[in-house]
């Protein structure tokens, strides 16, 4: 499989979640300025209604993104559609791109891993699935403002679907122009691509981006331990499960582990800074991003 021939697209994940439970209000606002202005491509926001730690609306902090920012893209990484009634959720979307015309990008997943917050919203957690389908299948009509939704959206944004399974890689090859998957190495996404590849008889293919975790630190075990804190804070597991899919060390370090992926073909990276100092991490994930363009050179 061939890589991307130009640099990867590199956007950071906004801090909405106060995942090492300090008590503090995620800086939403100056971590959106930051983003843009070290120079990366896209912000974005996770989305849950609940889960271990603290946090805030996914919709709410894009909305806020857009309102402080220019020139990056906003995205949901990844937005639980099958949470939500279709129409309210497309005039949320079209609310954000009428603040940022253009630059809205739609990670959509199923979720399921704390099923008390599909208990809270009152929806069967067996009809995650369906209902998202159900929701991808609706959407564009909702969004075109073709029916009683007005205004209509100004482009319709990118669709990345997330997920590892089997049912996600038929979904992104259904409805998708990405396929994003996390913690999944770049052996694993490459054989995935190959199914993806089957599924998509007829259409193209969904091209490749990736959630990775990182926690960047010239100390390797600062950077476990900062790590494990957030872990354990937002997801209630240990990090071991997932640290061999975690970026932690210095910025080269984790350019050459991301350089991996793009070998594999994955054009595009969503970075979640892990840790106590979410702020000082975007400064440090700049460097990353420098990094892993000069190995891609």
């Amino acid at each position: 499989m061939r890589p991307s021939k130009r640099d990867p697209t590199v956007g950071v994940l906004l801090p909405t979640f106060d995942g090492t439970r300090s008590g503090v209000t995620p800086p939403v606002l100056e971590g959106a300025r930051l983003i843009e202005q070290a120079g990366f491509d896209a912000a974005w926001v996770g989305d849950h209604l609940a889960c271990p730690s603290p946090l805030l609306d996914a919709v709410t902090c894009l909305g806020a993104a857009a309102a402080v920012t220019e020139r990056i893209n906003l995205g949901f990484s990844v937005m639980l559609l099958g949470l939500r009634p279709t129409a309210w959720t497309a005039k949320q979307l079209v609310t954000i791109d009428a603040l940022a015309p253009g630059r809205l990008k739609l990670g959509v997943g199923v979720g399921g891993e704390f099923p008390y917050e599909f208990e809270a919203a009152g929806v069967p957690l067996n009809q995650r699935g369906k209902r998202l389908d159900r929701g991808l299948d609706e959407l564009p009509a909702l969004l075109d403002g073709s029916g009683p939704l007005k205004p209509a959206i100004s482009a319709k944004p990118p669709i990345y679907v997330g997920g590892r399974g089997e049912p996600a890689l038929k979904r992104a090859a259904k409805h998708a122009d990405f396929w994003l998957p996390m913690w999944l190495s770049p052996r694993s996404i490459a054989k995935r691509k190959e199914k993806l590849d089957e599924l998509a008889a007829g259409r193209e293919t969904p091209r490749l981006a990736s959630l990775i975790l990182v926690h960047v630190d010239d100390d390797t075990t600062t950077a476990r331990a900062q790590a494990e804190r957030h872990i354990q804070g937002q997801y209630g597991m240990d990090l071991e499960k997932i640290e061999h899919w975690t970026g932690l060390g210095s910025a080269t370090h984790i350019a050459e582990q991301l350089h991996a992926y793009t070998e594999v073909g994955v054009e595009e990276f969503i970075l979640m800074p892990l840790g106590t100092d979410p702020l000082t991490q975007i400064d440090r994930l700049a460097e990353v991003k420098e990094s892993l363009t000069c190995v891609y050179s």
